[in-house]
């Protein structure tokens, strides 16, 4: 059941953070995870990314190699994250700031930083509407465990639009694959 994910966008997009939470709800449903993130040193507005990798087994060695799944943020993070994706691996794309996808069998186009600002608000739920869609997407952790690791993470006051966020993302999700079958 390994799953190995790259998050990957541009500092201040909060890839890292979700990387993180979703991390924290594999380990709180007893799975193996670990964690890893690298950006470059303007951190806001550089390149960014962080890896997660879930298991039941232990993870010997803590880095993605060959990634199941690929989140791209910008169009800078598709061009340089996802040629390591697996052959059958899904690189999920932020729709609007990837204005010319990768040439890839697998792609999910979702509205990410769109969705987060016409549903939620503002851009800075983007990373969570991802997440949202990612859980869907992957099946690696439960709904609700992902949302009781965001509400341990983020800031109180805004454990609320957290939420909507989640949900909103998980349902961009669903209707994009059922679209896709």
């Amino acid at each position: 059941m390994r799953k190995e994910m790259r998050l990957s966008g541009s500092g201040g997009q909060g890839v890292i953070t979700a990387a993180i939470i979703f991390a924290e709800a594999a380990v709180q449903e007893g799975k193996e995870a670990v964690q890893s993130q690298s950006y470059g040193p303007e951190a806001r507005g550089g390149a960014s990314k962080s890896e997660v990798i879930v298991d039941e087994s232990p993870i010997y060695h803590p880095h993605v190699k060959t990634p199941d799944l690929v989140l791209a943020m910008t169009q800078k993070a598709a061009e340089k994250y996802y040629g390591d994706l697996k052959e059958d691996g899904v690189l999920v794309l932020d729709e609007d700031l990837v204005p010319e996808p990768p040439k890839f069998p697998h792609v999910i186009k979702i509205p990410i930083t769109r969705l987060a600002v016409e549903k939620v608000g503002k851009t800075l739920f983007a990373n969570i509407v991802a997440l949202g869609a990612l859980v869907r997407i992957t099946g690696t952790v439960k709904f609700e465990t992902i949302k009781d690791s965001v509400a341990k993470r983020v800031p109180p006051h805004t454990v609320e639009q957290n939420m909507k966020a989640l949900q909103v993302g998980w349902e961009a999700a669903e209707e994009v694959l059922k679209a896709a079958v």
